[in-house]
This record gives C-alpha cells, structure tokens and sequence, in this order.
C-alpha cells in the first residue's frame, strides 16, 4: 500500500470514518490475532470508499474498508457486496485480499465496515511509480493484468456462489440507460458529444457473449503487483457486477495510455513508461486466453469513454452546485475532461482512434 502519514490513535480526536475505541474493541473480538491498540493510517478516502491500513501491537497489518463520508444513496458503496465478492474468490485463479470479517452494527463506527489481509505489493498510478519495476518487470505487469482479467471472465458465476450477483442478459443496454439518465438529469449544460455517443452506441449494442463478473473499474491501478510484475491482488470491488465481459476490456483500454498519445483524455499513467505494452497487445493477449469474439472491440472501448464521460460530469454537477469540497483538486478542469472523454469516444466510433 502507498505511504501515508498515520493517524494516532492516542490523539483525543478520532480520525476520519473511525471511532477508535470502538473499531478495536470489534477488531479484537472478530479479527484473529489482532491486537490492540491499533494505529490507522488513511490510504484512500474521499469520493470513493475509505481504505486504511491498519497497524497492531504485534505487528500485525491489516486493511479496514468503509464507506465515505456523508450521505449515501441506498445501494452505493455496500460493503457486504464486497466482502461477498473477495470471499467468494478467494479460492479462485484471481488474486484477492482475504477477506477476514466484516461489521454490520453501525453503532461501532455509524457504518458497516469489513476488514481485509494486508496484501504486500506496488500501486502503479504514474510514470514515478513505474519506475520501482524493471522494463521486464513491466512487461510481465502488462501480461498478467490481461491473464488474471480472462481468468475472472472464465470463471463461472454459479459454480463460485455469485449467480446472483446481477441480472445476466443486457448488460451494456441498462448501463447505457443508467448513465444516460443521469447525465441527462445532473448536467448543467449542453455537451451534445455525449448525447451523440449514446444514440450511436444504443444503435450498434453487440451481441453478448455469456456471462461473466464484470470488474466495473479494471484498470492497473485497481491492482498490486509484486517487483517481478505479477499481479498478487486485484482492488475496488465495489461496483463489481454480472454482464459483458468485454465491457472490461474495452474499459483497460481507456486507462491504458501510449506514449505516442498526444493528449490522452485522462492524462498520463503508469503506462507511458518504457516496457508496458501497447493497446493493440493487450487485445492479442486477451484474444489468445479467451474464445470470445473481439471484432467490436472498438465498441466496448468507445462505451467505456463515453462512461467515464457520464460519470465525471456527474462529479463536475456537485462541484459547480457547491456539494462537495475542493479536496485540494481544481474540479472545473473535469468540464474540459467531460467533452473530451465524449468526443474520443466519437473518434473510436468513427475508426479515427485506436
């Protein structure tokens, strides 16, 4: 896990999403070996799920994940999904965390919480980070991210207890209803690449090809890998879901920029970095490991911009209406972003990017 500045448990005011007290008081009774008093220390929080690392007295490591901070809708951020997700593969070909427990009395920290084995490893978000690995180390990254994605897409649903999970047919159909509806509903103004993109992408759905876990946010930064490239763990199951395998695929694409991008609409990563393999790679790979029919490729790319366009518009809508703070980040750049994202989209449709 990336460092972080831990936060005292000996300081009177409790840290972000955590009562001490009562947080150690469950982790003793529930985690074993855990022993108090523990240290937290904040690798993730914000918009997305609360992730701390957790420090006991005999040197045991742990990883605590809850929901943020503030209201929820219902069904977002649901702990018991991910803690079902990484149980049930466990004993599985994909690499998970283990998963050692989970709390439902909200009483103890005002939501449920699950606690999970510390994984040790490297999160590769930029090109700095990608320098802890050697070129061989990176292509050995660029192999195993695509063979651990063709072995979830493998696996079958029922066969590992997730059968119900979602609904199995129409996948790309609903997400493209859901996101549309909310762009339409949270926009603050016109982006006509974005309403384009959704007629095309209604008008040209391929056929799925069986069922499958959909990850929802694969991407090289969503895994910890080992200094020889392997991935040990993949992360951030909290959208995770049944539908079109493909769908994660094309979504790798996206956050898998080139060196030779000119302007990559989510900006650089971990990939640019000399010995990460191109795009075009990790669709042969994928190709090689899975008997599904890759030619609409480009589709499932094209969806995933369109996507993440939906999505950040939604984040850019709080921001403009003054819902949520700055957390340091100028969040009037995401307005660019959004029309980027929507007209690369466009481009892909229109076979003038790959």
């Amino acid at each position: 896990m990336p460092d972080a500045a831990p936060i005292e448990t000996e300081s009177r005011q409790d840290p972000p999403g955590v009562r001490v007290r009562e947080v150690t008081a469950w982790c003793e009774a529930n985690i074993a070996k855990c022993t108090g008093p523990l240290q937290f220390t904040l690798v993730a929080g914000g918009r997305s799920n609360y992730t701390y690392r957790v420090d006991d007295a005999a040197g045991n490591v742990f990883i605590l994940r809850r929901p943020p901070l503030g209201h929820l809708l219902p069904s977002a951020h649901d702990m018991a999904r991910e803690h079902r997700i990484i149980s049930a593969l466990a004993p599985t070909v994909v690499p998970v965390a283990p998963a050692l427990g989970i709390c439902f009395d909200e009483t103890v920290t005002d939501h449920p919480f699950y606690v999970m084995g510390f994984v040790e490893g490297h999160i590769l978000r930029n090109v700095d980070d990608a320098q802890l690995l050697s070129l061989g180390a990176r292509e050995r990254a660029s192999e195993n991210i695509v063979d651990v994605l063709a072995d979830l897409h493998a696996l079958d649903v029922e066969t590992v207890g997730l059968g119900e999970l979602g609904k199995h047919d129409g996948y790309i159909a609903r997400q493209l209803k859901r996101w549309h509806l909310q762009f339409t509903q949270s926009k603050t103004r016109e982006v006509p690449a974005v309403d384009e993109v959704f007629a095309t992408l209604s008008s040209q759905i391929p056929e799925q090809q069986g069922v499958s876990i959909v990850h929802g946010d694969y991407r090289l930064d969503n895994t910890m890998v080992d200094s020889e490239g392997n991935i040990v763990a993949v992360l951030d199951w909290e959208i995770c879901t049944l539908g079109d395998p493909l769908a994660d695929l094309g979504l790798l694409m996206v956050y898998w920029p080139e060196p030779a991008d000119p302007n990559p609409p989510l900006g650089a990563a971990a990939t640019v970095a000399p010995g990460f393999a191109t795009r075009s790679e990790l669709v042969d790979r994928y190709r090689k490991r899975s008997t599904r029919d890759l030619s609409n490729i480009d589709f499932y790319v094209a969806f995933g911009y369109w996507k993440l366009a939906c999505i950040l518009d939604g984040v850019y809508t709080r921001y403009a209406s003054g819902a949520m703070g700055h957390d340091g980040y100028d969040f009037s750049v995401l307005d660019a972003q959004v029309n980027s994202l929507a007209l690369t989209a466009q481009s892909v449709l229109e076979g003038e990017a790959k």
